[in-house]
């Protein structure tokens, strides 16, 4: 067995991380073919009725199964998640490595660009840009995407700034090697860790933003199932007794990214002892 495997499954934190995650993307994927209630699928006969063997999540103000709801959440906030981590990496470890590379002129006018983007909080940023595209489900990754970019860069520039001016990166411009060659062979090998612990902290960001957007109605849009807008739903019936509503979907968010945090937590200590160390 590897090395690095078997480190991972020694660490009980790392373990439950990956399992919680784990749980909930075979509930995402396998629960439609278990589960086979449709989550849009209107019962006024049987609204508001609590959790039983017919509805184990109960159901909603018009009769809907929350369990049904859930599962469809669980498959947006997830595939969401995805897009805006792997976009988010595309692009912001790309200008990181870009701009720490070459520095100069182009260092610095991205630079500047990404610290005006930081300089909204997360949460407003992506709020500002649904609001001028218009609430949806694309609005919202674009909206999550670009408070992500900025993470990415600032992290991978610092680090490519440290790498260029190593040895090996020395030897390789007086061989010759050209700049693109330079960073594909000698300097993104040594980022990929950073890049990995990274893209698991903005994977928990993108959950908790989509449902931000979603809890104040500027993601995605009923009847389309969505934690955030289910738990915006469930509020209008909390003070009434109809605790589920919000309760299914607000445990699903706080599982889905606290894992999430576990991950990239760990994954931070495996691969930089000494912020372990200083930790301990």
């Amino acid at each position: 067995m590897p090395r690095t495997l078997r480190r991972f499954l020694n660490d009980p934190e790392m373990l439950l991380g990956v399992v919680v995650m784990l749980a909930l993307v075979l509930t995402a994927i396998l629960g439609p073919f278990v589960w086979r209630i449709d989550p849009l699928k209107v019962d006024m006969l049987s609204s508001l009725m609590p959790p039983d063997w017919q509805h184990p999540m109960g159901t909603d103000d018009v009769g809907r199964d929350v369990l049904a709801r859930f599962i469809s959440g669980a498959q947006v906030s997830l595939l969401v998640s995805l897009v805006v981590t792997v976009a988010g990496t595309l692009i912001g470890g790309a200008l990181g490595l870009a701009a720490g590379f070459a520095g100069g002129w182009f260092d610095i006018f991205v630079s500047r660009v990404m610290d005006a983007i930081l300089s909204f909080p997360p949460l407003i940023l992506a709020m500002a840009v649904a609001i001028g595209l218009g609430p949806g489900v694309t609005s919202a990754v674009i909206g999550v995407i670009l408070a992500a970019i900025p993470w990415y860069y600032r992290l991978l520039r610092s680090e490519v700034i440290r790498i260029r001016n190593l040895a090996y990166i020395d030897a390789a411009r007086a061989l010759g090697t050209s700049p693109a060659k330079t960073i594909v062979r000698h300097v993104l090998p040594q980022t990929v860790s950073t890049l990995f612990i990274q893209a698991s902290s903005v994977f928990s960001f993108s959950i908790l933003t989509l449902a931000g957007l979603g809890f104040v109605g500027l993601g995605i849009q009923p009847p389309l199932p969505e934690w955030g807008t289910m738990i915006t739903e469930g509020l209008a019936y909390a003070l009434t007794g109809q605790w589920w509503l919000g309760l299914f979907p607000g445990l699903g968010i706080f599982l889905l990214a606290a894992a999430a945090n576990l991950v990239a937590d760990r994954l931070r200590d495996f691969y930089d002892p000494k912020s372990a160390a200083m930790a301990g």
